[in-house]
């Protein structure tokens, strides 16, 4: 499981609305969006401490079935760089260790509050996975940070033969370039837990 850092915010922050973003100069070339680039980490870029992430209220232990797990969940701009062709993700799944482990991200729901219709929305995959893309500013300034609050539940369905390593957040990433190379560097803001029968 990762080491999960949790460092202090800075005040200024930006709230999570869709927002107006003016169009480039005809001279300027739209910078590729982060998801057609490599990892940064796949072409040498060291640790990414461009992201400091939280997240308050998921508890160590849910119960399997209908009722609601509630959160928050914030990233900041730590970074004295402005970040473009900025993109949030929700997630919820677990890590897979061994052979006949599996994944309880299909057996989950992951919601996050919709604040300028005032409605939660579902995440969901293609794949039927729990998770997927959250409105968001297309960039983010030194300093500013985007909070969303989130709910997740995962479903008796599941069986429960083997230990699960479970997480719950958000995922930032914007285009980077490292050594001459344009890619897509990251950071999370998440928590674990285990799931348990009623």
């Amino acid at each position: 499981m990762t080491l999960r850092r949790a460092l202090s915010l800075s005040a200024a922050t930006a709230a999570l609305l869709p927002m107006a973003v003016a169009a480039a100069p005809a001279s300027q070339a739209a910078p590729a969006p982060a998801a057609d680039l490599p990892k940064c980490s796949d072409v040498g870029q060291p640790h990414n401490n461009t992201f400091v992430g939280r997240s308050f209220g998921i508890p160590k232990s849910i119960t399997l079935g209908t009722h609601w797990t509630t959160y928050t969940a914030t990233l900041t701009n730590a970074s004295a760089k402005e970040l473009k062709s900025f993109e949030l993700s929700g997630k919820l799944g677990s890590y897979v260790y061994n052979e006949g482990e599996r994944d309880l991200s299909p057996y989950g729901d992951l919601q996050y509050w919709d604040t300028s219709q005032r409605a939660w929305k579902t995440l969901r995959q293609a794949n039927g996975n729990a998770g997927g893309t959250i409105p968001a500013p297309k960039t983010l300034k030194p300093r500013e940070s985007v909070h969303v609050q989130l709910r997740f539940r995962v479903s008796t369905d599941l069986p429960l033969d083997h230990d699960y390593d479970a997480f719950t957040g958000l995922t930032g990433t914007f285009a980077d370039r490292y050594q001459g190379t344009d890619c897509t560097a990251r950071g999370d803001a998440d928590g674990g837990f285990s799931p348990r029968k009623g």
